[in-house]
C-alpha cells in the first residue's frame, strides 16, 4: 500500500488571513479579490520569426465584499455628504499566517471604491456588499 506524503504541511486558508483597512483590521469581510497582469507579445520584422518581446500596459484589479455594519462605520467617518467613492486614495494589505511561523503580505496600493450599492433578498440572514475598487499595483513584502 502506497503511503501518501503532506509535502506542503498544514495550508493556510481563510481562517489565517488578516485584512487591515483604514489603519484597523477588519472583521467584516466576506471577500477580497485581487491581480494583475501585463500582456507580452513576439514582436515581428523582417523575416517569419519574431525580432524582439513587447510588453503591454501593467494592470492591476481588485474588488471587495463586506458586510454592511462594515460600510456603515466606513461611512461614518467621512465627511458629511462625501460618497465612498469620494474617499483618497488607500492601501488594504492583506496578510497571511504562515503554518509554523511568519507571515506573507500583500499591500494593495491606491484603492479607491468604484460603486457603492446594495442588493438585499428574501432569506439573506447577513448583507452582504460588493466592491469594485480602482487600484494602480500590488506588492508583496
Amino acid at each position: 500500500m502506497a503511503t501518501v506524503i503532506n509535502s506542503l504541511g498544514k495550508l493556510k486558508g481563510w481562517n489565517s488571513v488578516t485584512l487591515r483597512l483604514f489603519a484597523r483590521d477588519v472583521v467584516g469581510v466576506a471577500k477580497i479579490a485581487y491581480g494583475d497582469e501585463q500582456s507580452h507579445a513576439n514582436a515581428y520584422g523582417a523575416g517569419k520569426e519574431p525580432v524582439g518581446l513587447e510588453e503591454g500596459n501593467y494592470t492591476a484589479t481588485a474588488s471587495i465584499d463586506l458586510f454592511d455594519e462594515e460600510v456603515r462605520a466606513l461611512q461614518s467617518v467621512i465627511p458629511p455628504g462625501l460618497r465612498m467613492q469620494d474617499i483618497v486614495p488607500f492601501p488594504i494589505i492583506v496578510s497571511f499566517e504562515i503554518p509554523g511561523g511568519g507571515t506573507s503580505t500583500d499591500v494593495i496600493h491606491n484603492c479607491r471604491f468604484m460603486n457603492n450599492g446594495i442588493e438585499i433578498k428574501q432569506g439573506d440572514g447577513k448583507i452582504v456588499r460588493s466592491f469594485n475598487l480602482a487600484v494602480t499595483h500590488i506588492t508583496n513584502i
